[in-house]
C-alpha cells in the first residue's frame, strides 16, 4: 500500500475536558519504520458546543498541532460525522469518539492492518480496534479487558479505520438518525452489502471513558433507551430483516427475556434504586450499572414496539 494520509474524525458536543484528554492521546501517536502512514490530521467536528470548546482550541493551537476544527449548529452525530468526512483531507478516515483515549500505537496498528490486507489483495476492508470501557478518568489505561467489552457489531465508530471513498460510495451516514443510537451500525449494513469485510486489530486499543454509574443518571439513561428504540425503528424501516430485528430487540425473544427478568416491568428504577444505591456505596458502580441494564433493556424493548406501533398507525392514517 502506498503511503497514506490518515484523517481522524472526532465529533464532540460540550465535552471540553474529556476532549482534551482524547486529543492529547492522539497527538502522542508514534509510528514504526514500516508504517504506511505518511501523516495524519485530527478533524474535530464541533456540533454546536456551548462550553467554549471551539474558542479553547483556537486559543491553544500549539497544544494540538494536528487539529483542524470544523463547526456546525447542533444537528446530531450523523451530521457531524458526515461533515468530518467531507472536510477530511486524508485517504483513510479513522473514527474516534471524543470520550475515547487511545494508546500511542493505535493509528499505527490500524495502518498496518490495512496495509497487510492490501498486500493480500483485499482492498475492501476496514479495521476495527479494541475498545475497553473504564470509569477511571485519571488512569484509564489501567482498565483490563472484560467480557462486557467484547462486541459482535460489524461496524462501530468508536475506534475504526476505513478508506474515505468507501464511506462516500455508501452515501455517508443517514441523517434520519437524529436521536441516540444505530447510525453507525446502519452504515455497517450498507458496507457489508457492498462486500466490505472487517479486519480486527486488537492492538489498536482505545479506552472508552464514562463517569461512574450513579442513580441520579437513571432518568437520562431511560430516555436514551427510549430514543434508541425510536431510532431502531428507523433502522428497521431501511433494512427490514430478522437480523436487524434482533439487533434492535424487536422480537418476541427480547419481550419474553426482559419481561421475565423484570417481572413484567415490576423490577424498575423505582423498586431497584435502594439496591443500586447500596451497591454503588460498596464501591461497585460497574456492577450496579450492569444490574440496571436489566430494566433499561426493558425500556428499550417497550420503546421500539411503541415507536413501531406509532409508525403503523400513522401509515394507516395517511394511506389510501
Amino acid at each position: 500500500m502506498p503511503p497514506v494520509f490518515f484523517s481522524v474524525v472526532i465529533p464532540t458536543y460540550n465535552r471540553k475536558s474529556v476532549l482534551e484528554k482524547c486529543l492529547q492521546a492522539l497527538e502522542a501517536q508514534v509510528f514504526t519504520p514500516n508504517s504506511p502512514i505518511e501523516r495524519y490530521e485530527l478533524v474535530v467536528v464541533d456540533d454546536g458546543s456551548t462550553d467554549g470548546t471551539v474558542e479553547w482550541l483556537q486559543d491553544n493551537p500549539e497544544m494540538f498541532p494536528h487539529v483542524r476544527v470544523v463547526q456546525q449548529a447542533h444537528k446530531g452525530i450523523a451530521e457531524a460525522r458526515n461533515l468530518g468526512v467531507t472536510a477530511a483531507e486524508g485517504d483513510v478516515i479513522v473514527f474516534i469518539d471524543s470520550d475515547v483515549f487511545v494508546l500511542p500505537d493505535c493509528l499505527d496498528n490500524h495502518g498496518l492492518g490495512l496495509d497487510k490486507a492490501a498486500q493480500q489483495g483485499n482492498p475492501k476492508v476496514f479495521t476495527y480496534g479494541q475498545l475497553i470501557n473504564t470509569c477511571d478518568f485519571d488512569a484509564p489505561t489501567d482498565a483490563k479487558l472484560k467480557v462486557t467489552d467484547l462486541s459482535a457489531a460489524f461496524f462501530e465508530t468508536n475506534n475504526v479505520a476505513i478508506a474515505k471513498h468507501w464511506l462516500i460510495d455508501a452515501g455517508l451516514f443517514d441523517t434520519q438518525f437524529t436521536q441516540y443510537g444505530w447510525e453507525d451500525l446502519e452504515m455497517g449494513v450498507r458496507l457489508k452489502k457492498m462486500g466490505l469485510t472487517v479486519v480486527k486489530c486488537p492492538d489498536a486499543i482505545g479506552y472508552h471513558w464514562h463517569a461512574p454509574f450513579s442513580v441520579e443518571e437513571i432518568p437520562s439513561l431511560i430516555e436514551k433507551e427510549i430514543q434508541r428504540g425510536r431510532m431502531g425503528v428507523v433502522f428497521y424501516q431501511k433494512h427490514p430483516s430478522w437480523e436487524v430485528r434482533m439487533m434492535i430487540q424487536m422480537t418476541w425473544i427480547h419481550q419474553l427475556l426482559w419481561g421475565l427478568l423484570t417481572v413484567g416491568g415490576r423490577l424498575n428504577e423505582k423498586t431497584m434504586t435502594p439496591l443500586l444505591e447500596w451497591i454503588v456505596n460498596q464501591g461497585k458502580p460497574q456492577l450496579a450499572q450492569e444490574i440496571a441494564r436489566i430494566f433499561l433493556n426493558w425500556y428499550n424493548v417497550q420503546g421500539v414496539y411503541a415507536a413501531y406501533a406509532e409508525l403503523q398507525h400513522d401509515g394507516r392514517k395517511t394511506g389510501p
